[in-house]
């Protein structure tokens, strides 16, 4: 089921975490938050095949962590308008939501990359280690996005 934001934090088990989501047209990378939903770290990242397939990996993945939702970056437009990616990724939601009940919702994830490449640059990553990590890394700076915001409403 697709919820707003501010309808997650009532939609998730008691104790549960979420796992964040940075969709690109290759890779996921993954992010999982603590149970206390207070912070977001970096999993994995997958390389993308078929959905069915990368359906099935997520989930499991989501069960074997105890994930209780799932938070998807919604790569909107600087000017905020959504764009054919924003379409990609609601199409993905819409499949998942077929395969699970779990809650899943969206977090804008602008700048997301931008934010997290910078910081590697600044921690002076080689650029095939920054390739390694950016996408979970972006995965996690969305879901810590959303976690501020429970917290904050």
């Amino acid at each position: 089921m697709i919820v707003d934001r501010k309808d997650l934090k009532a939609a998730l088990p008691r104790r549960a975490r979420l796992m964040g989501l940075d969709l690109g047209e290759k890779t996921i990378g993954l992010a999982l938050s603590d149970t206390g939903l207070m912070i977001a770290s970096p999993y994995e990242t997958l390389k993308r095949t078929k959905f069915t397939l990368d359906a099935k990996v997520l989930l499991e993945k989501a069960a074997k962590e105890g994930v209780g939702g799932l938070v998807l970056g919604l790569p909107l437009n600087m000017d905020g308008s959504e764009g054919p990616r924003c379409q990609s990724v609601k199409q993905f939601a819409r499949n998942l939501a077929e395969l699970t009940d779990l809650p899943i919702t969206y977090q804008d994830e602008r700048m997301s990359t931008i934010a997290v490449t910078r910081t590697l640059i600044e921690a002076d990553r080689s650029r095939k280690r920054r390739k390694d990590l950016v996408d979970k890394m972006a995965a996690s700076y969305i879901l810590q996005g959303a976690l501020d915001f429970l917290q904050n409403h």
